[in-house]
């Protein structure tokens, strides 16, 4: 009996609700698995409507046109030969289910409701969905009149199944339900299921691939068998990012994986399993095979005309097993540039508009924003060189022209990305000409501009009507004077880079608009160091999930690629935001210092609030232990107050913080990540009251 397989696992980017460009993508997707040979090809999670639709999941016309799309797949000729999993949103007896349908040519074998649903951190799954609680059971499920016609069935199998070939035995799970304590996957291999499925829809976050292949890897080590993970790729039209890198795991090594990060909207993973190599695996281990014998039955949808494994000695010998290799693992580093690159793109070309436009200060934020536009440039210049029909159309669109010929990054960043300089009189030489070196090196179109005659005039009209002046506190004004002073620069600042995005174009004679790109990160958006509704206002914002700390390693990481030296200054001048007056032409105003911590201590606190979930006085008793060499109990107790109280007065920004891709674990976002109150009691006065008793304790005792 033969006992290869063909595997493919596909990695898409599609798009909420573009029934017609995702269905396209499907459809090349099942031609490439067929054409490479494939018996069995895994389609990511909701493949058909998208993830996440959000409440548009809630709207019938969903289901509607998904049931029409599906329509479009069942018809396909290549499922003749080959067993397809495509992802939809299914009301079945009242209830909505995200589902996968398993289907061959004209027919449903069955549709398999997820069993564990996100429901944290970036996701709501169960405001929408319901999980299926009827472990290894399955009902019969009534199907749209417009599928009857064309499958002949009136209903089909629904629930906790798995689907038997000829030669081997498929089970499913949907995304979540591996990363679940009570993983499907072990029951169905102890079951005997020999090919497990997952469709995802993973998100990217910094350092988070070694976990995912860890995950798939250990489950087959323990088990055996063969485990194919489909994951997404691509801006899911808001905050999340996911980052592709579908793969094949087989008895405990990866033996395929697509990218992680490209522009290619559809990529086809194929590998060779050799079935018996799994049967000799599992009968191998002991334990696994006494787990086995009394594991309960699972319901079983015989396909018994079907056979995944060619017939015949040759056709079997031709066949190669896909050998293990070494999961390819970028560096934070690398991931940040590549994934923010992937994501504006996916953002820009989806927008309608025609280019971004950063107010660049010459600061580590914003020349880390400009550094992650031309590597979107160089990324987006490779895959048109390489032939991206895709991209190569959308970069002709951005540009206004049919003909262009991609020819380097620097040319097509002069196209579509504007840079400007917005200076004061507060501002210092050094940072314009950090500003104008890079602006030169990565080949933006570079405006430089003051913005003194405009702050000006609007502290005039409040002279005039109130009769007083405000002053800086260098100059002798109160702590009110002096920050309402830097905010006016700040939104003046804000505005401008409105009024140039809007109307550049049109001074260009091209049509469209650019798209204002936003640059503050995580740590000063966890702390409120920023003024709302300045530059930090924009519309899109590629670093406001990432750390200072990162950003710095990420530009040395750049400086190297790219041969852009001058960009060590940036990194090793102190931040400042250049909002009061020079002492004697020389930056007086830092950002730690006004902050009253550092970046690295901010980037503590935000790991400990959020990951570790630990409130003020949780907090503290952590840190004391952690920092207990270089502070005093009383020390961490004025620290971790200081943090409460800044973010706690400041939180309120968070509800109008510009939407930036989701990267790291601690991130505030208080829109789809991080849940919180915006309107705090500041003094915290039972919690800091704890702390404060406890640092005496201690001291006491020393």
């Amino acid at each position: 009996m033969g006992s290869k397989v063909k595997l493919a696992v596909c990695t898409l980017n599609q798009w909420v609700l573009d029934f017609e460009g995702n269905l396209e993508r499907q459809i090349k997707a099942f031609k490439q698995a067929y054409e490479k040979g494939a018996t069995y090809c895994l389609i990511p999670e909701l493949s058909i409507p998208g993830y996440t639709c959000e409440d548009h999941f809630c709207e019938g016309d969903t289901e509607l046109h998904s049931w029409e799309v599906l329509e479009k797949l069942l018809l396909m000729e290549e499922s003749k030969h080959m067993i397809c999993d495509v992802g939809m949103s299914i009301i079945h007896r009242g209830s909505r289910y995200n589902c996968r349908v398993i289907y061959l040519y004209q027919r449903i074998l069955l549709i398999r409701p997820k069993m564990a649903c996100a429901n944290e951190g970036n996701y709501r799954e169960l405001r929408w969905f319901v999980p299926w609680q009827k472990k290894k059971t399955v009902e019969q499920c009534l199907l749209p009149k417009s599928i009857q016609n064309i499958t002949g069935q009136h209903t089909v199998p629904f629930g906790d199944g798995v689907i038997e070939t000829q030669d081997t035995c498929v089970g499913s799970e949907v995304c979540e339900e591996m990363w679940s304590a009570d993983c499907t996957n072990v029951h169905q291999s102890l079951n005997g299921v020999e090919i497990i499925t997952n469709a995802s829809g993973s998100h990217f976050n910094l350092r988070k691939l070694h976990v995912r292949a860890d995950i798939i890897k250990v489950a087959t080590a323990r088990l055996g068998g063969a485990y194919l993970l489909a994951n997404m790729v691509g801006c899911d039209s808001g905050r999340i990012f996911y980052d592709g890198c579908s793969m094949i795991a087989v008895n405990g090594e990866v033996v395929a994986q697509g990218l992680q990060f490209t522009l290619e909207e559809v990529e086809v993973t194929i590998a060779t399993v050799d079935l018996e190599d799994i049967r000799k695996y599992r009968a191998a281990i002991s334990s696994r095979s006494l787990q086995g014998a009394i594991e309960t039955e699972y319901p079983r949808i015989r396909v018994q005309e079907f056979a995944m494994s060619p017939s015949g000695v040759l056709p079997q010998f031709k066949l190669g097993c896909s050998s293990p290799l070494c999961v390819d693992y970028k560096t934070p580093e690398e991931e940040i540039e590549l994934s923010t690159a992937c994501w504006l793109w996916d953002y820009l070309r989806r927008s309608g508009q025609s280019g971004f436009f950063l107010p660049l200060s010459g600061g580590v934020d914003s020349s880390s924003v400009a550094c992650i536009v031309f590597g979107m440039c160089n990324m987006v210049c490779k895959a048109g060189k390489d032939g991206n029909q895709t991209v190569l159309n959308d970069i002709r669109r951005l540009v206004n022209d049919e003909s262009y010929a991609v020819t380097s990054p620097e040319k097509l960043c002069n196209e579509i990305f504007t840079t400007c300089y917005m200076a004061s009189k507060n501002s210092s030489v050094a940072t314009k000409q950090r500003a104008s070196s890079l602006a030169k090196r990565i080949g933006s179109n570079h405006l430089e501009l003051c913005i003194d005659t405009v702050v000006s005039a609007l502290l005039t009209v409040f002279t005039a009507v109130t009769g007083f002046i405000p002053k800086f506190k260098a100059h002798g004004g109160s702590n009110r004077e002096n920050l309402a002073l830097q905010n006016v620069q700040a939104r003046i600042r804000m505005v401008l880079a409105y009024v140039f995005a809007q109307l550049l174009q049109w001074v260009r004679g091209k049509p469209g608009g650019l798209l204002v790109l936003g640059s503050s990160n995580v740590d000063e958006s966890l702390r409120g160091y920023y003024t709302k509704y300045d530059c930090s206002s924009a519309d899109i914002n590629p670093i406001g999930g990432i750390s200072k700390t990162d950003l710095k390693s990420f530009i040395l990481h750049f400086t190297e690629k790219y041969s852009v030296h001058s960009l060590k200054e940036i990194v090793e001048a102190p931040p400042t935001a250049e909002l009061e007056p020079l002492n004697e032409g020389e930056i007086a105003q830092t950002d730690e210092h006004d902050m009253g911590m550092t970046y690295q201590e901010l980037s503590v606190f935000g790991k400990l609030r959020k990951v570790s979930l630990c409130g003020p006085y949780a907090m503290y008793m952590k840190l004391v232990h952690l920092w207990k060499a270089t502070c005093s109990p009383s020390k961490v107790a004025e620290k971790v107050k200081h943090f409460f109280y800044s973010y706690s007065i400041n939180r309120h920004k968070m509800t109008t913080l510009t939407p930036a891709m989701h990267a790291e674990s601690y991130g505030p976002d208080d829109n789809r990540h991080d849940l919180r109150p915006f309107l705090y009691n500041k003094k915290w006065t039972w919690q800091f009251r704890k702390i404060d008793e406890h640092a005496s304790q201690l001291e006491e005792l020393d």
